[in-house]
């Protein structure tokens, strides 16, 4: 992945996601108030979560205890089963967490050595997000208090929204001017 792909693809997200806020209609409301605890949410940002994770365990190399692959690959794969069972409350937001934390590997890789000073617009809002993701993975319940007092009010949602939306309109800006 290109410095100007991250870039790119994370202000596509934050433009959607701050558009969604921005709109903020009764069925985004239900939508972000119900998924930390939907069962459907977890099935799948776990599913995609672990079949992410566990495609680096099998491209682990010899001094990655690459030797034990296939036993780290079976365990792994046994505690994302076993977590719908033993932990299936806000197991949506640990999977969320998952991918952020594995898509953060993708973005700051993919800024590494590179020279353009903007760059630090990208990993800027990446370390924060790696930030907030530990904090929220610690304490999932967490997600629902935000959520719900992100709805609380009218002019949260819409604030949030024009923030992100602001910032992944910089974040393209600064793609479309790297060297």
């Amino acid at each position: 992945m290109t410095l100007f792909t991250a870039t790119l693809a994370t202000a596509g997200v934050l433009l959607l996601v701050g558009m969604l806020l921005l709109w903020n209609s009764p069925a985004v409301q239900k939508f972000a108030i119900g998924w930390p605890r939907s069962r459907r949410a977890a099935i799948i940002l776990i599913g995609i979560a672990a079949a992410w994770f566990l495609s680096h365990v099998l491209q682990l190399k010899e001094a990655d205890f690459g030797a034990y692959k296939n036993l780290l690959f079976a365990a792994f794969l046994a505690v994302a089963i076993l977590s719908f069972f033993h932990l299936p409350d806000f197991l949506a937001v640990r999977g969320l967490g998952i991918i952020l934390l594995l898509s953060a590997r993708e973005l700051l890789g993919a800024a590494y050595m590179q020279e353009p000073q903007s760059r630090l617009f990208l990993v800027t809002f990446v370390y924060l997000m790696i930030a907030l993701t530990l904090y929220v993975g610690a304490s999932p319940y967490r997600m629902r208090d935000f959520n719900s007092w992100l709805f609380d009010s009218g002019n949260r949602p819409r604030l949030l929204g024009g923030f992100l939306g602001a910032y992944g309109l910089l974040l393209a800006g600064v793609a479309f001017n790297y060297s």
